[in-house]
């Protein structure tokens, strides 16, 4: 694992717009910040929870306190593509998230049990003790979309992002893998959140949030949501995974009444 660490104490205020809206403010925001070195680039998560889905469950109950744990590449994944393991938390609206990186194939052994920690920094082993904490994590989910980041022209702590095209996948738990459509992998295709031009907008600050930035939103009729794409995924996966249940008591109930039938029938 690299010695190249992070570590990150903000306010971070979520947004969903439409195509209309992200065309104005994005125009607007060029006089205040510019897009980053990557332009847009594609963002890749594996999240990581108990069996019980514990984490996601207590995150949606909406906790004063709440945190979780990922792993993150950025663009096509192979086994030398670097990567991030982020531990992200949130107390009282403030967003603290440590990570470290390092090649994703030694990252992704680690985080599924089949190697030691990669190295002695305080922040891997406080990757550590949270996966002591919480027994038997697993990968659960990948999560991937589209990015396009600014930062402060004035303040470079002032971020703003753009996803769309946010995907997510309970089958294919291996960035390796995810959403690689040449493969022909019917598995490794994820499902959507968000609609077709739709994006979820993401400003973070570590200081004041722009005046200027808060009156043209206000103008444009853009508030903030409560968003989780983790959350979100995971609410849709219950949903239908209820469904086919549904879908199979009823088809075992039909079952059950034609067979009643024809026993009547043959008395």
């Amino acid at each position: 694992m690299s010695e190249y660490i992070e570590v990150f104490k903000r306010s971070e205020i979520k947004y969903l717009i439409n195509e209309k809206q992200y065309e104005e403010l994005f125009s607007f925001l060029q006089t205040m910040a510019r897009v980053d070195d990557y332009g847009l680039s594609r963002i890749n998560n594996i999240y990581f929870d108990t069996p019980d889905y514990r984490l996601i469950r207590t995150s949606l109950e909406k906790p004063v306190y709440k945190e979780k744990i990922r792993l993150r590449t950025y663009g096509e994944t192979h086994n030398d593509t670097n990567s991030f393991i982020e531990i992200k938390k949130k107390y009282d609206g403030i967003v603290y998230k440590r990570r470290i990186a390092g090649k994703y194939l030694d990252a992704y052994e680690y985080m599924t049990g089949k190697r030691d920690r990669l190295d002695d920094s305080q922040i891997s082993k406080e990757i550590e003790g949270f996966m002591n904490m919480y027994k038997h994590l697993k990968p659960v989910m990948t999560i991937y979309y589209d990015r396009i980041a600014m930062a402060g022209i004035e303040d470079e702590s002032f971020r703003v992002t753009f996803d769309s095209n946010i995907s997510w996948n309970d089958r294919c738990l291996d960035l390796r893998w995810v959403n690689r459509k040449d493969l022909l992998l019917p598995q490794s295709i994820g499902r959507q959140i968000t609609k077709p031009g739709q994006y979820m907008m993401e400003i973070k600050v570590t200081n004041a949030f722009p005046m200027e930035l808060s009156k043209k939103m206000s103008e444009l009729g853009i508030f903030p949501v409560s968003f989780s794409k983790y959350g979100r995924a995971y609410t849709q996966m219950i949903k239908e995974n209820n469904e086919v249940v549904i879908k199979a008591c009823q088809q075992i109930a039909a079952a059950d009444k034609d067979i009643r039938k024809g026993a009547v029938a043959y008395v």
